[in-house]
């Protein structure tokens, strides 16, 4: 009988690794569509949780713990020889990675958690899924799999991933999943986030009803300097309803330098100046080939630039304005203009800032400024009068 988990490596031999975990219920397939982009740059090794998958339940008996479901990662790290490793996991997969940023820092390069959390609740929930499992089976589990991972629409659409994971549920071996249970029903990680020093991304789904935003907002407020994403039209296991979603931020993430502060410090500014609606549309949108350029604006232009405090964030609208004015670029002059808005210009400052355009890039440009300008601040007086008559 085999002691270690079932695994599958991939990509260079001479790569960092990056160890990628499991949710309760499914295989290492759950990262399927990950994998062949991430396996370009790192040595990525999928794990199957103790009774999933290819993994004997044997590895983790009744009783145990997450101390005994992490020493099984660190074996399973060793015997690659991989002394440090980046590490990323959905729901139970992801306290796993938690577990050992907290209590193996050394090891733990990198941490990001996918619609994860620190507290899966009460020990009475868990403790009847285990006796369930053990006395009925997967099958009340497998009927019940598709409205705990996806949205409705998504379950409803006959994506064959959905069909593959509903089957990796139904092939658990019941002990092993009642042990998986029994260690979530024992977890509580929520006073080991502050030890936790490396670079972390969160990832929320805004309909995961197993683990809410709220969820993921714990966890990025518990560890210093976390960076959380929460992704629409998402549910539980996010990565399989937005795949290019999650890539792109695992992407972005994984090439972060050492020191993540700007990143960070990017992306608040971003959204306090632009809004969250437009970044978390950017995030959303993102794909392999623009995961390069959305990590590059984030920590230079809004960590950097942005971000210092010689100018005020109004001067820096009235000198971008004019830059797009002079530009052309009337997309995204309609954005700035909504984030000069934010940034305490009024319409009539605005207005005088594309005046003064006119002068020196031209009435043409200035011409077709004040028309984007025009329809922005429209709208927004609209939207202001709507929100007083409600």
């Amino acid at each position: 009988m085999t002691h270690s988990l079932h695994h599958r490596a991939e990509g260079p031999a001479d790569a960092p690794v990056l160890i990628l975990a499991p949710s309760l219920g499914t295989s290492l397939s759950v990262w399927g569509p990950q994998v062949p982009v991430l396996a370009r740059q790192f040595r990525v090794v999928r794990w199957d949780l103790p009774g999933h998958g290819g993994s004997p339940a044997a590895l983790l008996p009744a009783g145990s713990t997450m101390a005994g479901l992490g020493r099984l990662v660190l074996d399973l790290a060793d015997s690659l020889g991989a002394g440090t490793f980046a590490y990323a996991g959905i729901s139970l997969g992801g306290a796993v990675g938690t577990w050992l940023a907290a209590h193996h820092p050394e090891r733990v390069t990198s941490l990001a958690v996918v619609c994860s959390s620190a507290y899966f609740g009460g020990p009475e929930a868990w403790l009847e899924r285990a006796e369930l499992i053990r006395t009925k089976g997967a099958e009340p589990l497998v009927a019940s799999a598709p409205a705990r991972w996806f949205t409705p629409a998504f379950a409803a659409a006959g994506t064959p991933a959905v069909a593959t994971l509903v089957d990796d549920q139904r092939s658990v071996d019941p002990e092993g999943y009642a042990a998986c249970c029994e260690v979530l029903a024992a977890l509580d990680l929520r006073d080991d986030l502050a030890r936790i020093t490396a670079p972390t991304l969160v990832i929320g789904g805004r309909d995961d009803l197993a683990t809410p935003p709220v969820h993921a907002r714990e966890l990025a407020d518990g560890i210093r300097d976390a960076h959380l994403i929460e992704l629409p039209r998402a549910a539980h296991l996010a990565g399989v309803e937005q795949p290019q979603a999650v890539l792109g931020a695992l992407l972005a993430h994984l090439r972060q330098p050492a020191d993540s502060s700007l990143h960070a410090a990017g992306t608040t500014v971003r959204r306090e100046v632009l809004g969250d609606a437009h970044v978390d549309r950017a995030i959303t949108r993102t794909t392999p080939f623009t995961a390069r350029f959305q990590d590059f604006i984030t920590r230079y232009a809004w960590g950097e630039i942005w971000t210092g405090d010689t100018l005020d964030r109004r001067t820096r609208s009235c000198i971008t304005l004019t830059a797009l004015v002079a530009g052309g670029h009337s997309d995204e002059l309609a954005l700035h203009v909504r984030a000069a808005l934010r940034n305490g210009l009024t319409p009539e400052e605005i207005g005088e800032v594309l005046l003064q355009s006119a002068v020196y890039c031209g009435v043409p440009a200035a011409n077709s400024a004040f028309a984007v300008a025009d329809r922005v601040l429209s709208e927004h007086d609209a939207n202001r009068h709507n929100e007083e008559e409600l």
